[in-house]
């Protein structure tokens, strides 16, 4: 095993702070560096699929975190202008019974950031990471004010989609979405277990997804989402508020209930997607995980998913080799999981976010009516579970 190391876990999302709970309760020394003032969660609601809560039980955020989110059991969605279902993915069997878990980012962070200071892992606000230099086989990591730190025998890499320690360059998808963060109104009839979509074709899709409450309210929310081309969405705020409620009321019914919420443009947060995968997500001394290493479309709701595992597996490769060995091993855990679900999203994705006119009806004629079939349903649950194969090759199920 690598011993008691001295690591540095740029950024404070899902896959750091995890990292950090989990590597700190191993007994290495963690210091996390975070660039906002405050560390503090950014955008709206995601799914925790149950792999992912494997590991939140693991570093001791699981009973947070089921406290505050609300439990998925099921995705559906339909065709607007038909009424057709063309997306039902159940959660589990009736003799394998779990569901996926839905929280607001907010709710997330706070259970990571206790379990990271529990753990003993220690923060430094205010440092945008510039590089991470090597001095010998260790790194050093210089910030944006000049300063320098370390020497750490590991840096690993969290720090998103924009890291500047990652050499991934990812392929920028055509559709985004904004989303935003609204109470759920008592009048809905939208199931609270449930992701309920609407989509018409590939090329536009609203969503209503139920994400339990946030800290300081008891107030049920949810997070809705709209989906926009990417080459609308920085020229989005410019339109009128209220005719996108009257376009998003017309297009889906239910979805009207939701918008009275929603009185100002910043209430919205715009998202972009990004697709791609880093080759060795690891190099001396430092280690890549989650967006920094590989980034997807949420399509199958795997982002805080994969964020979490890549921290697992990260700290269990440690216990058993030194470091550069350590990391390698990190790299093979993944690098198959890693692949289907980038493969998959690949797949996926166009079906419902895109310009396609054929691929919407491939989805509604053939795919929505096989996956109705119990041998596909019971892919497509362990598909959207995380675990179709295993999370991290050559471990235990115990073990994740």
């Amino acid at each position: 095993m690598a011993g008691k190391l001295v690591i540095a876990v740029v950024g404070a999302g899902v896959g750091g702070l995890a990292a950090a709970a989990l590597l700190a309760q191993a007994g290495h020394a963690v210091r996390v560096f975070e660039q906002f003032d405050q560390p503090r969660p950014v955008g709206s609601g995601l799914v925790i699929q149950p792999v992912g809560l494997g590991v939140l039980d693991r570093l001791g955020a699981g009973g947070a975190v089921r406290a505050r989110g609300a439990a998925i059991n099921r995705m559906l969605g339909y065709e607007a202008a038909t009424g057709a279902r063309v997306l039902d993915v159940r959660y589990g069997t009736k003799t394998h019974p779990r569901s996926g878990l839905a929280i607001h980012r907010a709710s997330l962070f706070q259970a990571l950031w206790d379990a990271a200071l529990r753990a003993g892992a220690t923060v430094t606000p205010s440092a945008q990471v510039r590089a991470a230099p090597l001095q010998g086989s260790s790194r050093m990591l210089a910030l944006a004010d000049g300063s320098s730190h370390g020497p750490f025998d590991l840096v690993v890499d969290a720090a998103g989609a924009r890291s500047p320690l990652s050499g991934l360059r990812a392929r920028p998808l055509p559709y985004g979405a904004i989303w935003g963060t609204v109470p759920w109104p008592a009048t809905s009839p939208l199931p609270r277990d449930q992701l309920s979509q609407r989509y018409r074709r590939a090329s536009r899709m609203a969503g209503v997804l139920p994400i339990g409450t946030i800290p300081g309210s008891d107030q049920p929310m949810a997070a809705v989402f709209w989906s926009v081309p990417v080459a609308e969405l920085a020229n989005w705020p410019l339109q009128s508020l209220d005719d996108w409620k009257a376009e998003a009321a017309a297009f889906w019914p239910d979805f009207a209930a939701f918008l009275p919420a929603v009185a100002l443009w910043s209430d919205m947060i715009p998202a972009r997607y990004s697709h791609g995968t880093l080759r060795r997500p690891h190099d001396t001394a430092i280690a890549h995980i989650g967006d920094a290493a590989h980034r997807a479309s949420p399509q199958l709701g795997q982002g805080a998913n994969m964020a979490l595992l890549d921290a697992l597996a990260l700290t269990l490769a440690l216990e058993v080799a030194e470091t550069g060995a350590a990391l390698a091993h990190y790299a093979r855990m993944r690098r198959w999981h890693v692949r289907l679900y980038q493969g998959m999203s690949a797949a996926f994705t166009p079906q419902y976010q895109s310009d396609s006119r054929a691929l919407p009806v491939l989805r509604d004629r053939l795919l929505a009516p096989l996956s109705q079939l119990p041998p596909v349903q019971a892919i497509l649950s362990r598909l959207v579970s995380g675990d179709l194969i295993p999370p991290l090759a050559g471990v235990a199920d115990d073990q994740t």
